[in-house]
This record gives structure tokens, C-alpha cells and sequence, in this order.
């Protein structure tokens, strides 16, 4: 793999699990930074902001900086600031990720008895990564605001992420309902969209073809990079399950047990 040039790199269920390293992580990425190649740490992740984030992968040994991560909440703030100039949003998510929203008009949708505040006027609705606030009555807000026209931005759609605890409900699990019900289809700013890996791209300033993706999620993560023409790389780690990997579109271009291998599979041991 001698025409990479740089990495884009999950976080959850690559590099950690509930933000403890996997075994061989911190080591792979020291290495893959000492051999001068780039990286960007591209994370669907909304439970924190990246300065959150990056202070704790700093904490637990990574070589990383703020300036190293690229959120779903960043890319979500300049998708809504160019195609939703100054428009009114509702935001349902779990964590405080306001820093990273930068711009953005978030407005309090809710009365005091968690209904649908009736001065409050929402031109969007924000679905950020799922949680305890999922409840009746905040989807139910949701749903009020798409049956008056409001539009549908999602942060991500994944169904589920792996925590110490086994797998848990994510936003995709919520979101197939609401657009359901509503009859509308939400606009997916981060993974797997598009604009999230030209953001990404843009930032390490590479093209596609000279760019690798390393993460557990084949469809969000693998595949999509692979139609984006980056080099896709899956790990047997986090979300990873053998029935998704036989039951997906497509085909990885590379599969390694860890995160601890891809040193290897760049060839930096052998005089990269």
C-alpha cells in the first residue's frame, strides 16, 4: 500500500471500547504517526465534543490533538450553516455537544411538562447519537415539528454501538420510526455520507485514492469510504459481527483482526 498517504480513522470500536484502549491501539497509532503518514480520527460520535475527546484519548496514551478529530456535531454545523442559514433548531441528543455546534440556532422546543412548547417555531430537527432523552415525549416533539414542515438532519444513522455492556440502541433504531411516521427522510451528515469523507479528505489535504479507512462498521464506516474511493479497511473489533460481514453490500478491500495490525498492513516495518 505504498500510495498512502494519510488514514482516516473510527474511533469507537477501533481504537477503544467505552474509552479504553484496545489491546495494541496506542502502539499501531504511535507508529503510524512516527512514520510521518497523517491522520484524522473521523468519529459518528455525539456524546462528546472533540476537545472531550481528544483529552480523553491524550489521558489513555494516543497521539492526538482536537485538531485530529472530525465529529458528526462539526461536519452537522457547517452542513446546516450552508444549506439552513439561520434556521431554528431543535436538537435531540444525548451529551452536551453545543461547542462544536458552532453557529448553529438551537432553540428549546420544550414546556415545562416536556410537550411541545407552543411559542417555539423550528425550522429544523437535529437527530444527534441516541440515549436516555430518546423518550416518548422528545420523539414525540420530533414528530410534531416534521408534520408542520420542519426538515430532518441527522447526525448518523447507526443502529447500535458496542460498549462494555454488550451492544446498545443507536439513533438508527429511533430515526427508521420518525421518517416513517412522518413520511420524510432525514439528510445524514456524518458516516457514511459523502461530504463527511471529502470533509475529512479535505482536511489532511489528499485525495481519495491516496487515503485509507480504518473501521468496525462495514457499511458506515468500510464500504462507504470504499464508494467515496477510499481504501477500506475493516477490523474484527467494536460492532464488527460476522453475519453483518456476510450479509453486506459489498466486500472490504482489506479485513484485520485489530487496529493493532494496520502497521503492518501499510508495510511500516518494512522501510516504508
Amino acid at each position: 500500500m505504498d500510495s498512502v498517504r494519510a488514514v482516516l480513522i473510527d474511533i469507537d470500536g477501533v481504537l477503544t471500547v467505552s474509552w479504553q484502549p484496545l489491546p495494541g491501539a496506542v502502539d499501531a497509532l504511535r507508529e503510524i504517526r512516527d512514520a510521518g503518514l497523517p491522520v484524522a480520527l473521523v468519529t459518528n460520535t455525539t456524546s462528546r465534543t472533540r476537545a472531550s475527546i481528544a483529552g480523553t484519548l491524550a489521558e489513555a496514551g494516543f497521539p492526538v490533538a482536537a485538531e485530529d478529530i472530525l465529529t458528526a456535531p462539526a461536519v452537522t454545523a457547517a452542513y446546516l450553516a450552508e444549506r439552513f442559514p439561520g434556521a431554528r433548531c431543535a436538537l435531540l441528543n444525548s451529551g452536551d455537544i453545543r461547542e462544536d455546534l458552532e453557529g448553529v440556532s438551537l432553540v428549546d422546543d420544550a414546556d415545562s411538562e416536556g410537550a411541545v412548547d407552543a411559542d417555539a417555531s423550528v425550522d429544523v430537527v437535529v437527530v444527534g447519537g441516541a440515549g436516555p432523552e430518546f423518550g416518548y415525549a422528545a420523539l414525540n416533539r420530533a414528530f410534531g415539528h416534521l408534520q408542520r414542515g420542519a426538515r430532518l438532519v441527522a447526525m448518523h444513522r447507526n443502529l447500535y454501538w458496542r460498549t462494555k455492556d454488550g451492544l446498545q440502541l443507536d439513533t438508527g433504531a429511533f430515526l427508521a420510526g420518525l421518517e416513517q411516521a412522518a413520511r420524510t427522510e432525514a439528510e445524514v451528515t456524518g458516516k457514511p455520507s459523502a461530504a463527511f469523507f471529502e470533509a475529512a479528505l479535505g482536511r489532511l489535504g489528499v485525495s481519495a485514492g491516496e487515503a485509507v479507512m480504518v473501521g468496525d462498521d462495514i457499511e458506515s464506516d468500510v464500504l462507504a469510504a470504499q464508494r467515496a474511493g477510499v481504501t477500506g479497511v475493516l477490523v474484527k473489533t467494536g460492532k464488527y459481527l460476522p453475519e453483518t460481514h456476510r450479509a453486506a453490500d459489498g466486500t472490504p478491500d482489506h479485513v484485520v483482526d485489530s487496529f493493532a495490525d494496520v502497521p503492518s498492513l501499510l508495510g511500516l516495518g518494512k522501510g516504508r
